[in-house]
């Protein structure tokens, strides 16, 4: 297996972000079908971009005659946020094994809408208020020469019940295979999965338990238009996958949620209202308090094991993304119907 340096060594600066870090993408393959795999863009997600330099790593390190790179032409950008990354370092071991409670609620970073880099991309060809970094990479999508079959954007949730898998609403009856592989997979690693209800908000529609579709961004202004925000709601661009279904082809689309953080408890019923994770949510927000009153992140962490919040192992939540993004593939190549 070639090391993600290695695998650096091939990638392309696509552009430079607001600060003038570089966006590197990573092409592989010749397959007649192109897989779009994005990470970083919550830079306060960072298990997504560890898998993808990961996998160009391996990619990078396969025979040219492998079935992964005759079937498929693979274009990767592991991180498209990496002033994000610079910011939530300092809680980011790269070769952590789990995340530490303490050091991500002392130290995390996170956009606010019209900063959000997911949902910043272009609305046109000639839209200025896009940021450099969603720019950088609509512009080389749009150099590819064949139809994009898949479209996964690798995310995470700070703390849930367990896995949550968003599949694009255009597929939601073409998708059993694909539900039933990430739900076995997760059954075998021991994890019950997230479920919400939420009726549709910012474009959640429940499908059934750790599955619903994925957000959208004129249903996310919508949302802030209900609420009497209309400043708030004009900052939403297109997402990548609508960026991608935009570009022509009936892509499917995927957005993995991997918690950081396992909620014991939570999750047995589709809330809101969750009682167990409102009750989490208070603890939360007490250790929250308990650091601005300068408490040690060690100790809140160590209060987080007592009370039995465990953090979920990066090696798990990289299984099941790349589960979700497997069981994706073998999708849209069955027969249809």
């Amino acid at each position: 297996m070639a090391s993600p340096d290695i695998a650096a060594g091939l990638g392309c600066v696509l552009g430079s972000s607001r600060e003038g870090r570089p966006i590197t993408g990573f092409r592989f393959g010749r397959g007649p079908e192109a897989v779009s795999l994005l990470g970083g863009c919550h830079a306060d997600e960072p298990v997504g971009p560890r898998l993808l330099r990961r996998l160009a790593g391996c990619l990078a390190a396969l025979d040219a005659e492998d079935p992964m790179l005759t079937r498929y032409q693979w274009w990767i950008i592991p991180h498209i946020n990496p002033d994000g990354e610079i910011r939530n370092a300092p809680w980011q071991d790269p070769d952590a094994k789990a995340y530490d409670l303490g050091r991500y609620l002392a130290g995390k970073v996170r956009e606010l809408p019209g900063d959000d880099v997911e949902f910043g991309f272009p609305r046109d060809d000639a839209d200025p208020g896009a940021r450099p970094e969603n720019r950088a990479a609509y512009d080389w999508w749009r150099t590819c020469d064949r139809p994009f079959a898949l479209h996964a954007s690798l995310h995470g949730m700070g703390f849930a019940a367990g896995p949550f898998f968003l599949i694009d609403r255009a597929w939601e009856d073409r998708c059993e295979a694909l539900k039933a592989a990430c739900r076995e997979r997760a059954q075998a690693l021991g994890y019950s999965l997230h479920d919400v209800e939420r009726h549709g908000e910012k474009g959640f529609f429940r499908f059934e338990r750790g599955f619903a579709s994925r957000p959208d961004s004129k249903l996310m202004a919508a949302h802030f238009e209900a609420l009497g925000d209309p400043a708030t709601a004009s900052r939403f661009w297109p997402s990548s996958m609508e960026t991608m279904r935009s570009l022509g082809r009936d892509t499917l689309t995927l957005v993995s949620e991997m918690p950081l953080f396992i909620l014991p408890g939570a999750g047995d019923r589709p809330g809101p209202p969750d009682p167990v994770a409102e009750r989490w949510k208070r603890r939360l927000d007490g250790w929250r308090s308990d650091l601005s009153a300068g408490a040690a992140p060690d100790a809140i962490s160590a209060d987080a094991r007592k009370h039995g919040l465990v953090p979920m192992p990066v090696r798990d939540q990289m299984t099941l993304q790349w589960t979700f993004i497997a069981a994706g593939l073998r999708q849209t190549r069955a027969p249809a119907g």
